[in-house]
């Protein structure tokens, strides 16, 4: 019995390692080859020829001639004269604004005839109009005055002139258009005044160079106005220094100052808030520095209704006057602005002694009678008018071709 026992015993044991070996064997087949690390070698380092070897044929050196060898004395002079060499850096140059030529002033209120050409409706074409009626009864005669009181011809020249062309028309008789037109513009012309003197006064005298103070009230163009008549006078041949008084309108004086750089004349400025009359008083000393012929002083736009800025604009005039006596006070006028320009003009010939008077604005919207009735009111003539916004739109005021203008061919 026992030998059966051991018989058995010895049977599982040879079973089970049968079966171990037959697992293992299995498991290598399906385990992947083990990767192999690869191999770093480091680059082989020279070493000197062992006795008996042979040495490595010698490799040729580039050598140097005695004159190449630079002691270090040699060599520190050498980098010092470089470092003395300053660096020469490209300067950039400001490239100055071009010039521009101006074109004559001497006909220009007839190249600008166009510009007045829709002013016609509301005088001169209604004007011509109602003359053109076989009958001029009461009806037609008030209709004629309402006209030219709509224009802003004012009271007084309107009555003036409807009792002329009454007269006029009574001896005439018979009335053909080109009569009627012929008679129109000779009493427009005598209402206007033929004969007033429109020279802006801007030649150099004995004292120094011509002042002209331009004054007016914000909005009518006042800096722009003063830097187109620096054209007009350019254009005349005139030498002309700009004063930026205007210390209290932000870029004013930036704003003259473009408009003389681009016709060549030097504008004196100061800073923003400054004392007007002392920046007057520095254009006129530099103008008579630099020979010029006339100074344009563009004094601030300031209200009439201000009492303190009206009295500081005769302050600019009297501190000017140190120098010499001031021959132009130009009031700007917007001419839409009608009978609130006439209140202005009233108020300002109030402080200043005003010499003459620039319309703006005069083309389109205005209306043409404006340029009697301020005549009337101030007793100075107009001597520029404002026909657009270009450059070149600031013209001598020439009676005859404004009303020609009005009146149409």
């Amino acid at each position: 019995m026992e030998y059966v026992i051991l018989a058995v015993v010895i049977a599982v044991v040879a079973v089970g390692a049968i079966a171990g070996l037959v697992v293992s064997g299995r498991r290598r087949q399906q385990l992947p080859p083990k990767s192999q690390a690869p191999v770093i070698t480091a680059p082989p380092t020279p070493r000197e020829p062992a006795v008996g070897e042979e040495a490595a044929p010698p490799t040729e050196e580039p050598r140097r001639t005695v004159e190449e060898v630079r002691l270090p004395e040699a060599e520190a002079e050498a980098e010092a004269q470089v470092a003395a060499v300053p660096e020469t850096v490209p300067e950039t140059v400001e490239e100055a604004p071009a010039i521009e030529v101006p074109e004559p002033t001497a006909g220009r209120l007839v190249r600008l005839r166009s510009r007045l050409s829709r002013s016609q409706n509301s005088l001169g074409k209604g004007l011509l109009s109602l003359l053109s009626r076989e009958h001029l009864d009461e009806d037609t005669w008030e209709e004629i005055e309402e006209t030219l009181l709509t224009a802003d011809v004012g009271v007084a020249p309107t009555q003036e002139l409807v009792e002329r062309l009454r007269t006029r028309v009574k001896v005439l008789g018979t009335r053909t258009p080109d009569e009627l037109r012929g008679l129109l513009r000779e009493e427009l012309v005598e209402l206007i005044g033929k004969d007033s003197d429109r020279t802006v006064r801007s030649t150099k005298h004995e004292e120094g160079p011509a002042v002209v103070l331009v004054v007016g009230v914000n909005g009518v163009g006042k800096t722009t106005t003063t830097g187109k008549l620096a054209r007009v006078l350019v254009a005349d041949g005139r030498k002309v220094v700009l004063g930026a008084a205007d210390t209290f309108r932000a870029a004013a004086a930036d704003q003259l100052q473009t408009w003389g750089e681009r016709v060549g004349a030097r504008t004196v400025r100061g800073p923003e808030g400054g004392d007007p009359a002392s920046i007057a008083f520095d254009a006129v000393k530099e103008g008579i520095a630099e020979g010029a012929d006339t100074v344009l002083v563009d004094t601030a736009g300031r209200l009439h209704t201000k009492t303190g800025l009206m009295d500081e604009l005769g302050k600019v005039k009297r501190v000017v006057e140190k120098h010499g006596p001031v021959d132009e006070v130009l009031l700007v006028l917007d001419a839409t602005t009608g009978q609130n320009g006439l209140i202005q003009a009233r108020v300002f010939a109030e402080v200043v002694d005003i010499t003459g008077i620039v319309l703006t604005k005069l083309d389109g919207t205005a209306k043409g009678g404006i340029v009697v009735a301020v005549q009337r009111e101030l007793g100075v003539p107009v001597k520029l008018i404002g026909l657009g916004e270009g450059a070149d739109d600031l013209a001598p005021f020439e009676p005859g071709a404004f009303v020609d203008a009005l009146i149409g061919d």
